[in-house]
């Protein structure tokens, strides 16, 4: 009986251990990895995959976890579904509603201190304030939804190249990297995202699915290289995960409607902890990206989200 009652109080003290620790923890998920690189593909179609010459991408699938089901939110177009991409709700929540929206065409459901729609950004400053975060981007609608007051750094470098000579008055998409590459290596940064908008300008200019379009994905592969070249080179590779992500696809030189060929985007994830060559098949859309990113960091996430964490993807 003493044996019997002695393992009842061993099993109590565990048991009342693991409770304290989880309280003291106030809820949250235990971090799956310390530094989070965001890299977003406007225009990025999951249709063009089987055909890009995309080795990087192709190696992060291999050695990560993706989907190309991934899809956007209705009406889709790309504030919205950038909108979706960080706020971790649609439309009927944040309140964008058209391409181009600068504030809420609806009002927001809830706003936080900076009068917006919480994002990834803003719950990671309220919960993690010491967390270093940055943006970089080469189209300013990007600006209206990611919350600036809530990113340490945000970078705003137009157009980043496409189609034939990087386009008419468009700039070399390796020099606006630069930037990035330099900021990852010296700020180390917990959240870091990073925008391509020259795939959908190929899309627009060119059409999607063209020579040009296969070309412009080819020069954004050699980027997203030396992005992750810059993590390594930074020292942080080993507790970074890389997510990559996009908005819409395309048909044409158009927005495809409500066409699977406009609907699916790839979702990618790389890194600490990951699941390697997994390809998923749970239902995903483009709120539960930040939702993701959100469980990676161990952080909570507002009520006001719908937005599901992939936690499938991690071993």
């Amino acid at each position: 009986m003493k044996k019997v009652s002695r393992y009842f109080v061993l099993m109590s003290i565990i048991l009342l251990s693991g409770l304290m620790i989880s309280c003291s923890n106030g809820g949250k998920n235990t971090p799956k990895a310390k530094h989070v690189i965001m890299i977003g593909i406007d225009g990025w179609a999951s249709k063009s995959i089987p055909q890009a010459n995309m080795p990087t991408v192709k190696n992060l699938m291999k050695n990560g976890s993706y989907t190309l089901q991934k899809r956007s939110v209705l009406p889709s177009a790309s504030a919205i579904n950038w909108a979706s991409n960080f706020m971790g709700a649609g439309t009927e929540s944040h309140g964008y509603t058209r391409w181009n929206t600068q504030i809420p065409d609806i009002p927001s459901s809830v706003v936080n201190e900076h009068n917006i729609f919480p994002t990834i950004f803003s719950i990671l400053k309220e919960q993690k304030p010491e967390a270093k975060t940055a943006a970089i981007f080469d189209w300013d609608g990007i600006k209206y939804v990611i919350d600036t007051l809530a990113v340490d750094d945000v970078m705003l470098r137009y157009h980043a190249g496409y189609g034939k000579e990087y386009g008419e008055g468009f700039g070399d998409p390796f020099d606006y990297i630069k930037e990035a590459i330099d900021y990852i290596k010296n700020e180390k940064p917990t959240l870091f995202s990073i925008y391509f908008g020259a795939l959908d300008q190929a899309g627009h200019t060119y059409g999607w699915y063209t020579d040009d379009y296969y070309r412009t994905e080819n020069i954004l592969d050699q980027c997203i290289a030396q992005i992750v070249q810059a993590v390594k080179d930074a020292g942080i590779y080993d507790d970074t995960i890389i997510v990559l992500t996009a908005d819409h696809g395309g048909i044409n030189k158009g927005h495809g409607g409500m066409t699977l060929d406009e609907m699916l985007s790839p979702f990618i994830v790389c890194g600490k902890g990951v699941k390697k060559d997994y390809e998923f098949k749970e239902a995903m859309m483009q709120y539960d990206v930040p939702a993701t990113i959100a469980y990676i960091l161990g952080l909570e996430t507002p009520q006001v989200w719908y937005g599901r964490p992939m936690t499938q993807i991690f071993e």
